[in-house]
């Protein structure tokens, strides 16, 4: 599980993303080359929203993310769940790990692509150990993955508004609302796991 332990959370998330971002020049292409974007990419839509941050370092987050797989589809399929993934910068390099994230949300939003790239980019970070821009996008190509650029500092203030919001000071992190009065929080893949499944009950209860 990735924590903060020095400094909090607020300093961190925009440090991560606002700062962090600006030592990684890599393949980024120039901002008059992209498409100006400043919605958080969502998946499904409807009442409920559950909101997934993770770090793609971090092997708590990968662990549930395979986990959850077969569950998230079947939220987004039910066509009442919105569901989002927020790149926590917990690691240096996530914000690079979250420019192709992004890029390649940009280019396929089918959840089944998406979730297939956030398992390549955890692959990337947690058995490759790439942390050069240039190393992850040939590795990501070589994986068959896809993306067309947009200028994603435009999305990365955000990405910590949303951080904030919640005040996630690790990973994983899962946010669940039934309604705007009823929201809550798992940490951790057991607790979120958990969490998950109580959600899916409710689900199935409301079709009753």
């Amino acid at each position: 599980m990735a924590k903060i332990k020095r400094f909090p959370w607020l300093f961190m998330s925009v440090l991560g993303y606002l700062t962090i971002l600006l030592t990684f020049s890599g393949s980024v292409m120039p901002a008059s080359g992209q498409d100006a974007v400043r919605v958080i990419p969502s998946f499904g839509k409807g009442p409920y929203e559950v909101i997934i941050f993770t770090d793609y370092f971090c092997p708590p987050c990968r662990r549930i993310d395979i986990k959850a797989e077969p569950l998230l589809k079947e939220f987004v399929a039910t066509g009442k769940v919105k569901l989002t993934f927020i790149d926590v910068p917990f690691t240096r390099a996530t914000p690079m790990y979250a420019k192709y994230y992004l890029y390649s949300a940009n280019n396929d939003s089918g959840i089944g692509n998406i979730l297939h790239v956030r398992n390549v980019l955890f692959e990337a970070a947690q058995e490759k150990n790439i942390k050069d821009d240039n190393v992850l996008a040939a590795f990501l190509r070589e994986k068959k993955i896809n993306w067309k650029p947009l200028n994603e500092k435009s999305i990365f203030p955000l990405l910590s508004a949303v951080i904030k919001e919640h005040k996630v000071d690790q990973t994983p992190t899962c946010v669940i609302k039934y309604s705007p009065l009823e929201v809550k929080k798992y940490i951790g893949d057991i607790e979120i796991w958990y969490g998950l499944n109580q959600f899916k009950a409710h689900l199935a209860g409301a079709k009753k």
